[in-house]
């Protein structure tokens, strides 16, 4: 069986419109290239500054998602809309939440990212995501007609534990909406996307920011699908929005797992 997935490279801003907009040709463009499963970025919806994310931060039965549903309704697709700034009712705080949308306009699945943001690398990324942000506590794993999709979000690619959980609780395409910075990508971005494949023997579809942002220090781009033998199958470049596209080949993951059984062989868990 193959699936063809598409990864959507953005650089969303504080206008919550227009990113909507953009989101919507470029999904547009993903289903006419074929694609039956889309996968939108990280904080795809609305990037801005903290002070306003309280205005900005949305529900579940929000505009975003309603509108991600219209979509892969009337398109036939599964669509992981990235990630949103998730409303917590009675907090300021928020959650930064992924949710998989099916082609029945229903959400077959709800993820909130566990591993946040908090660095400081001199000179180059300062960032405290906790500050305006809360851990989510569930690992997802959700199946359905097209593959079993384990969900992530950006910073979760630097935690093997969480994709080994995908895997023993049967992922076959785990996807990895990120917001990956310049300076960290350029040293690890494909390497540990290549090794969540290959340690996991899953697909990986990774989209990306690019380019400058309100926080200060730019994003990295080169969205990544890659196979679970950890070959790349489309990258995007580091300068524009975009949309990579290419075939699963499940055929292919039953033989490498068959092959190389690296998840049967395990003895520390």
């Amino acid at each position: 069986m193959n699936l063809v997935a598409a990864a959507v490279q953005m650089s969303s801003g504080p206008d919550k419109e227009r990113n909507l907009a953009l989101a919507e040709r470029l999904i547009r463009e993903a289903a006419a290239r074929r694609a039956t499963v889309v996968v939108l970025p990280e904080v795809f919806n609305w990037r801005g500054r903290r002070n306003e994310q309280q205005a900005a931060a949305e529900d579940l039965d929000g505009i975003t998602i309603s509108a991600m549903a219209r979509l892969a309704r009337e398109l036939r697709i599964f669509l992981v809309a990235g990630s949103i700034t998730e409303r917590i009712p009675g907090q300021t705080k928020a959650y930064n939440t992924s949710v998989l949308i099916g082609p029945d306009a229903f959400v077959m699945a709800v993820y909130r990212k566990i591993h946040l943001f908090d660095v400081e690398i001199t000179g180059r990324v300062q960032t405290r995501e906790s500050d305006a942000k809360v851990s989510g506590t569930e690992v997802v794993c959700v199946p359905t007609s097209a593959a079993i999709f384990g969900l992530s979000v950006c910073y979760d690619l630097r935690f093997p534990e969480l994709y080994r959980k995908l895997a023993d609780r049967g992922a076959t395409v785990v996807t990895i909406p990120s917001a990956f910075t310049h300076h960290t990508g350029e040293a690890h971005w494909e390497m540990l996307v290549r090794a969540r494949a290959i340690e996991n023997q899953v697909f990986v579809i990774a989209p990306n920011q690019f380019g400058p942002n309100v926080h200060g220090f730019p994003d990295y781009g080169n969205s990544m699908i890659a196979d679970p033998w950890g070959r790349v199958l489309a990258r995007g470049s580091g300068d524009s929005e975009e949309v990579i596209v290419a075939s699963l080949d499940f055929d292919e993951l039953e033989r490498v797992r068959r092959e190389l059984p690296s998840l049967q062989h395990r003895r520390i868990s």
